[in-house]
């Protein structure tokens, strides 16, 4: 890996809030290390997740780097160096690298140690897991060595095969592959073989013995033309017209024909097209703005690309223009909690397209998108955007200007607590200041604001963030999570 790739994965590690059963961090202390390579291979494979990582310079608590004297490169037991010794006395001999950071507050070592397959490693005999952020045996644990004995192998979806049985020109006629160097801001190099050994490092596309194949990865985001893969002609990202507040008439229907990356500012540039705009005159000049503030149309587009599920058939991304809202669909129900999109770690199910998206930088690295989408709709003056959990998709839905008086009371609650979200993150708190603000209202008529909190906190999205103070004019407000 890269430095680059490196300091990316050590951002993403650092941005969960707690440690998980395949991720601990840990200063110094090594004592164990054999043990917990066996329990977070273990807890990788129960988890469905590729790889358990060991961080060593990172502060458990808080995730700040604070550096390492660990030194994988010390003997172990009959002056055997640490590594190979442990490797030797794992059972099975599950594959793990080690990579170290020289950061700014101090160097980190990272173990990446890839899950089991069917199989539980022990160490020295012993199989151990990860219960909580606690390392247990896992003889102790009957459920979870069953799910490890019991568990197919998982492919993920970027490495499967969207076509094979290629020669070289073959492969370069079907993916845009100067677009990839022009993204990544890398030279093309002057032969083939030196473009295809860039795309295989890339996992983009596999050699096969005398024959190429191109991944789901290498398909999807740098396709000339996504209908050509079969399997993944339906994800193509659809944008539809209407006339009118529903879908009984459409104007214009458009599905995207690039893979994402190939095609994602276009996509973005044809949607910014097909909005309303209204005319403003500011400093004596005409001037047009948008009704919808196009980096907000940006991170939820980049959204849906990453978090669909690819396992939904017949579906993919959809974006629906109203003349009073925009509708923005992926296929697949959210990993978490459409309450917590503003202040919770985003997770992936398309771990390795999301991160080579940021490589690209058309996605948020540490998922501060939605953040963003609520400080452009407040900027705006827009009501806050609503967010539907459905039986098989997720559709977030961004609304045209109202006034105040037109929201109605589902728009104000809504509103206010996306507010309190977006100022906790901030590290600041809602007041009725604040809440004037977000909504236009004159200061004279801070009771309406006082009336939108009050409602907010009875309907369970609020709360006092010193319920003992008497101050209700100067009082601070948290979302319920905070």
């Amino acid at each position: 890996m890269t430095d680059r790739e490196l300091n990316i994965l050590l951002s993403e590690l650092r941005s969960f809030p707690s440690e998980t059963e395949w991720l601990e961090f840990k200063i110094n202390n090594d004592a164990e290390l054999g043990e917990y390579i066996s329990a977070l291979s273990n807890s990788a494979c129960i988890h469905d997740k590729p790889y358990g990582y060991i961080i060593f310079g990172i502060d458990d608590k808080t995730h700040r780097v604070v550096g390492t004297n660990f030194n994988p490169n010390k003997k172990a037991k009959g002056n055997e160096d640490l590594v190979p010794w442990i490797n030797r006395v794992l059972s099975p001999r599950v594959h793990f690298e080690v990579f170290k950071i020289n950061h700014a507050d101090g160097g980190v070592v990272i173990f990446r140690i890839k899950a089991t397959t069917n199989t539980p490693v022990s160490f020295q005999g012993t199989a151990f897991v990860r219960v909580g952020s606690y390392k247990q045996k896992l003889s102790d644990n009957p459920e979870k060595e069953r799910l490890i004995w019991t568990k197919r192998p998982v492919v993920q979806f970027e490495n499967e095969i969207a076509e094979d049985n290629l020669d070289i020109d073959q492969v370069l006629k079907l993916l845009d592959y100067p677009s990839y160097f022009d993204l990544m801001n890398l030279p093309l190099p002057s032969n083939k073989s030196g473009i295809v050994e860039k795309l295989i490092n890339e996992k983009l596309i596999q050699k096969e013995g005398s024959k190429y194949a191109i991944t789901n990865l290498g398909a999807i985001l740098f396709a000339k033309e996504v209908e050509h893969f079969e399997t993944l002609e339906r994800k193509a990202v659809r944008v539809i017209i209407y006339d009118g507040k529903n879908k009984r008439k459409t104007i214009k229907e458009q599905t995207g024909k690039k893979g994402y990356a190939v095609g994602f500012e276009g996509l973005v540039n044809y949607i910014d097209d097909q909005l309303p705009s209204n005319e403003i005159i500011d400093n004596a000049l005409r001037k047009e703005v948008k009704m919808y503030p196009k980096l907000a149309i940006r991170e939820l587009v980049a959204n849906v690309i990453i978090h669909q599920d690819f396992r939904e058939r017949g579906t993919g991304p959809m974006v629906e223009l109203f003349s009073d809202r925009i509708e923005i669909s992926n296929p697949g129900k959210p990993l978490i909690n459409t309450l917590r999109f503003v202040d919770h770690n985003p997770q992936s199910r398309n771990e390795r397209l999301a991160q080579f998206m940021r490589r690209l930088n058309i996605c948020e690295e540490r998922g501060s998108g939605i953040d963003k989408v609520l400080f452009e709709c407040e900027f705006f003056q827009l009501p806050a955007p609503k967010i539907i959990e459905g039986e098989n998709y997720t559709r977030i839905i961004l609304y045209s200007y109202k006034t105040l008086r037109q929201m109605d009371k589902e728009d104000k609650i809504r509103a206010c607590y996306m507010h309190s979200c977006l100022k906790i993150v901030s590290g600041e708190y809602m007041t009725n200041q604040t809440l004037r603000e977000r909504f236009g209202i004159d200061e004279k008529n801070y009771s309406i604001a006082s009336r939108i909190i009050s409602e907010t906190i009875k309907s369970g999205l609020v709360k006092d963030y010193d319920p003992d103070s008497s101050s209700k004019k100067h009082a601070k407000y948290v979302p319920f999570w905070a």
